[in-house]
């Protein structure tokens, strides 16, 4: 939509429809139970008004005519597969709230409307990321890349804004084209106020604008012309700005240069507990902690460490710090003294007290944080690695290294109940060739010959076919592998497949993939 009067204020409105279902979503982890695809329908319940309702859907529940306010036991006689899950409004508030902070990188007038809303005046701050088009893409595509589904309008007003952004469903020439389409529900008002706007024939807004206000309020209220008014631009509601959080950034400065190790750790220490405190008055706890050392000639030393879990234990940060400072490869040097240390918090996370568990498994999983943030900050942050599962039917590609810091380990999924394993604990890397004896070509092994010994074959279980990935081959695809599970005369089990089939390859090659504990 283009701006017809220059000069007037301009708001960028942000709504989530599917704000509650995305959260949920996007903190189930691919191997969790409860996790689903992204595509399947999804609904939040609670209880109002004596029975269980869906207080909220994501876009395959209501494509398939599931809505909130729906009796559960009505979705789920009209969709059996329903996933259903507990409504959190706290925790959608409070991700309303995180989210409204991260818009604060593109105005610092940012306002949340729970919700779902969060409108930006970005009047005089769209020419610094290239216009109102780029900015706007430049929004969608970060909120995109968080799960999350948005859909932005831009207004001078931003109850105009907010409306277009909910309701628009075509484009017009012009904003006040734009709004004159718009239906009554836009306005904002209850049920029976929109029903009666609605039974008097009055669908849109348009119709609404070319009749005199003091009919409409005398017929409707008041509260309908009001909401008109600002929905046109003759009035404006207060608007209630988030307030920019004050970095945490905490500085002693020195009448004489400081050049003694143990006065400057002290009063690092003095820093870390005045950062502890105001921490804990906001309920956070930090992820990263920059010191910045100030000499005396101008000189800086900047160090900065990170932890996997937020906290604020100024012993833990202060053992990082050491560790960070033991492996640095030249030693700082004071010089002729420090004149200013300054210790910031660029990263902080929500961080409550929680109750311990009885058995100390909560303590032994921050030791275990602990010791893996001592190690990433000693030997550096890719030098420490986990195993966690991936989705690939290939099995040396069933599993990722990523970096211990930081990552919370993914839960492996579970075994059947009462069955052999289908997979070897023990994989040989690469797969190790040997020589195949079968009565058919297309069949088991009868007898294998592996490191220079004959295994004669006494059960098998199999094949398991496991095609290529044909996406990463384009038009030259990889070779099919047929998995067999056997076990020879001496009782030895080992998995063993076929690289290739016939009409692939005239002479397929075998290999050991590994061994059965």
């Amino acid at each position: 939509m283009t701006n017809a009067c220059s000069g007037r204020r301009r708001y960028l409105a942000l709504w989530f429809p599917f704000l509650p279902t995305d959260r949920l979503h996007s903190h189930l982890s691919p191997c969790s139970p409860n996790a689903t695809p992204p595509d399947a329908p999804m609904a939040l319940v609670e209880r109002m008004r004596g029975a269980l309702r869906l207080s909220a859907v994501n876009a395959a529940a209501l494509a398939m005519g599931i809505a909130p306010g729906m009796a559960l036991a009505d979705a789920r006689a009209l969709l059996p597969d329903l996933y259903v899950a507990d409504a959190d409004p706290a925790g959608d508030a409070h991700g309303l709230a995180q989210l409204a902070q991260r818009c604060l990188e593109w105005s610092p007038l940012v306002t949340p409307l729970p919700p779902d809303v969060i409108t930006l005046d970005i009047t005089g701050t769209d020419h610094l990321f290239g216009g109102e088009a780029a900015l706007s893409a430049q929004v969608e595509d970060a909120f995109a890349a968080l799960g999350l589904t948005l859909r932005h309008a831009l207004a001078t007003t931003p109850e105009a804004a907010q409306a277009l952004a909910r309701h628009a469903t075509t484009p017009a020439p012009d904003e006040r084209a734009a709004i004159a389409r718009l239906p009554v529900t836009a306005l904002g008002l209850d049920s029976e106020a929109t029903l009666a706007l609605q039974r008097a024939g009055l669908t849109d807004i348009g119709a609404l604008l070319t009749r005199p206000m003091a009919s409409i309020a005398a017929r409707f209220g008041a509260d309908a012309v009001t909401a008109l008014r600002r929905l046109s631009g003759e009035a404006q509601a207060p608007i209630a700005a988030l307030a920019p959080v004050a970095p945490l950034r905490f500085t002693r400065r020195f009448a004489e240069p400081i050049g003694l190790q143990s006065t400057i750790a002290a009063s690092f220490a003095a820093l870390l507990h005045q950062a502890a405190a105001v921490l804990m008055a906001r309920d956070l706890g930090g992820r990263a902690f920059v010191l910045t050392l100030y000499r005396s000639d101008g000189a800086r030393h900047r160090l900065m460490i990170e932890t996997g879990q937020p906290t604020r234990d100024p012993a833990l940060v202060l053992r990082l710090f050491d560790e960070r400072i033991a492996a640095l490869a030249d030693p700082l040097d004071p010089g002729f003294g420090y004149d200013q240390i300054r210790l910031s918090v660029p990263h902080t996370e929500p961080l409550r007290a929680v109750q311990p568990d009885l058995d100390g498994a909560g303590q032994a999983s921050d030791a275990l944080a602990e010791l893996i943030d001592r190690l990433s900050t000693r030997l550096g942050p890719d030098a420490l690695r986990r195993l966690v599962p991936y989705d690939s039917h290939l099995p040396e590609q069933a599993q990722r290294a990523i970096p211990a810091q930081g990552n919370t380990p993914a839960p492996w999924p579970a075994p059947p109940a009462a069955e052999p394993p289908l997979r070897p604990l023990f994989l040989f890397d690469p797969p190790q060739p040997v020589e195949v004896i079968a009565e058919v070509p297309d069949g088991p092994p009868q007898r294998f010959r592996w490191r220079r010994q004959l295994h004669e074959v006494r059960l098998f279980e199999g094949p398991e076919r496991i095609a290529a990935p044909w996406w990463l081959h384009g038009d030259a695809p990889g070779l099919t592998r047929d998995y067999y599970r056997i076990e020879d005369k001496a009782g030895r089990r080992y998995w063993i497949f076929r690289h290739g089939l016939y009409e692939e390859k005239p002479d397929p090659r075998w290999y050991i993939h590994g061994q059965f504990a």
